[in-house]
């Protein structure tokens, strides 16, 4: 079938150097976003903008009720109060290997929280998948290069993930009772010969999976089967993650990126800024983090 797109507009004009993590926050009807390299948690509603500085890394978050979120970071899960910008750690993340640090994630329907690590200079294999659940972390999936593509199928059967250097997407079936992987990973989607690169992830309620593809400017949706159905385009190369929000959570927001561009290269000017747009699926409600 034909690619159709619908082109995203400027949710916020925040310029990252990575943006990364977007979650839309279903009390608060807010969208919470991280600029990774610069330390940053933003925050945007209707009629507040907020940001708040981390002192190390950090990539993604779960809502734990309005006023809390879990954030994973560098060496650990940070407990962040929002209204007073508290940030504590929770438990330690991968605290003693100095070289990587957080990136891609997302709470499962369990209330486990999901976090890819890797090195700092994307060292092959220096990272992993791990997961937060009751109190304790476990290595999921080792030696990943840049984790990504973290999501959940709407009817709590699979999980998705991808190692963005291999060019693939993986599925692996999850435990009914705890959510936890069973069996070996699968392949789902192979880029590989179109050359894309798959980063962020989530699924709408149908069960198609809207990907980030960075360098491609795009989200791209595919079927269950893995056929290519549509996208939204960004006007800058490096999308990297997408999250379903609004009131009626059919709006897509992206996060994108300046890292490896520069003022020469074609949308440079909006490069790490986040955007928005309409489109014909409905998301899931954010999957709220146990502690």
């Amino acid at each position: 079938m034909t690619f159709t797109s619908v082109e995203a507009k400027l949710f916020d004009a925040t310029r990252c150097e990575l943006g990364e993590g977007p979650l839309w926050h279903p009390e608060r009807k807010a969208l919470f976003w991280f600029d990774v390299l610069g330390q940053k948690l933003f925050m945007r509603s209707q009629t507040v903008f907020r940001q708040w500085l981390f002192p190390e890394i950090v990539s993604a978050a779960g809502w734990v009720d309005r006023d809390t979120l879990l954030i994973g970071g560098e060496t650990a899960f940070w407990r962040f109060d929002i209204e007073t910008g508290t940030h504590v750690k929770h438990l330690p993340l991968d605290a003693d290997n100095p070289t990587t640090r957080s990136n891609d994630g997302r709470v499962d329907p369990w209330g486990g929280f999901w976090i890819g690590t890797m090195g700092k200079g994307a060292e092959k294999g220096a990272g992993g998948i791990h997961r937060f659940y009751r109190g304790q972390v476990t290595t999921l999936f080792p030696s990943i290069t840049i984790p990504n593509a973290i999501a959940f199928a709407p009817d709590n059967s699979f999980a998705s993930f991808a190692d963005t250097v291999t060019g693939q997407v993986m599925r692996v079936a999850l435990d009914a009772t705890t959510g936890a992987p069973v069996g070996q990973p699968e392949v789902f989607l192979d880029l590989t010969s179109e050359g894309r690169n798959p980063d962020g992830a989530v699924f709408d309620a149908d069960g198609r999976l809207w990907l980030a593809e960075w360098g491609s400017s795009r989200v791209a949706c595919y079927a269950p089967d893995g056929s290519v159905l549509c996208g939204v385009t960004a006007p800058t190369p490096h999308t990297s993650c997408p999250a379903f929000g609004g009131e009626d959570l059919q709006r897509l927001f992206i996060t994108t990126a300046q890292e490896h561009l520069d003022a020469s290269d074609p949308g440079f000017a909006q490069a790490g800024q986040t955007f928005g747009a309409p489109v014909q699926a409905t998301g899931q409600r954010e999957h709220q983090v146990t502690l």
